[in-house]
């Protein structure tokens, strides 16, 4: 009878071997997630996890090699962040410089964006009303602020935008059409005169549907009648190089 219960005991030993098997596994998998994710809160949390699960021992898992890892990535980020504000800023400075120079601060205007650098060209000073084609009197205007443009290795894009009164002439049926030929015209005047690579840039239409003022007034629809031309911020070029 003594042997039979022994062997029973035995039996049911391998109980045990499966369950620290099963806890290592989960062990191995939080590690793993842990590792993917380069976040020192993440790894203290883990840290202290495992601590306390493993009878509070004043050993980390996680050691000060990877939360340096981690904080050194961040840093990168915030650095890299830093430095791309930087630029816009420096570009910034000398397109306001040039324009201010050139007499054409009250027409246009600049701002940055998260998205990047807008630079926003009310339509009365490169256009005429209702019309697409580019005023002769501007276009090397034009073509000098976009070699300012030609320094940076940003894409560009160029955007049209007019009011929200409708427009229907022997040349234009709506404000789309109007507002995508004048982007194409500022954007191909750019190829061909500042001499900006066509892989850089790309031009759009968005009607009277992004307006930026108050359509009701006259004072809103000047300002909504526009052509912005948007350096990208660099943390978008992977978006932009897939765009093929």
């Amino acid at each position: 009878m003594k042997k039979r219960e022994e062997k029973e005991a035995n039996h049911e030993r391998w109980l045990l071997t499966y369950s620290d098997l099963i806890t290592l596994l989960m062990i191995f998998f939080v590690i793993m997630y842990a590792s993917s994710n380069v976040s020192a809160s993440k790894y203290k949390a883990v840290s202290d996890s495992f601590k306390i699960a493993l009878g509070g021992g004043g050993g980390s898992l996680v050691g000060p090699v990877d939360s340096v890892n981690a904080n050194g990535s961040n840093e990168r980020n915030d650095n890299k962040e830093v430095s791309e504000e930087n630029k816009l800023m420096n570009l910034k400075e000398n397109v306001d410089n040039y324009l201010q120079s050139a007499g054409m601060s009250t027409g246009i205007s600049t701002s940055i964006e998260e998205r990047g650098l807008v630079i926003s060209l009310k339509d009365s000073i490169i256009f005429d009303s209702g019309k697409a084609e580019i005023k002769n009197d501007y276009k090397k205007k034009l073509v000098d602020l976009g070699s300012i443009l030609n320094k940076m290795d940003s894409y560009i894009r160029v955007e049209g935008h007019t009011d929200n009164v409708p427009i229907n002439n022997n040349k234009f049926n709506s404000n789309w059409q109007l507002s995508v030929i004048r982007a194409t015209n500022v954007t191909e005047l750019l190829i061909e005169e500042a001499h900006i690579a066509p892989k850089r840039l790309s031009s759009i239409g968005y009607g009277e549907f992004r307006p930026v003022a108050d359509n009701n007034t006259e004072q809103g629809r000047a300002q909504n009648r526009r052509v912005d031309i948007v350096l990208i911020n660099s943390k978008y070029n992977e978006i932009e190089n897939n765009k093929k």
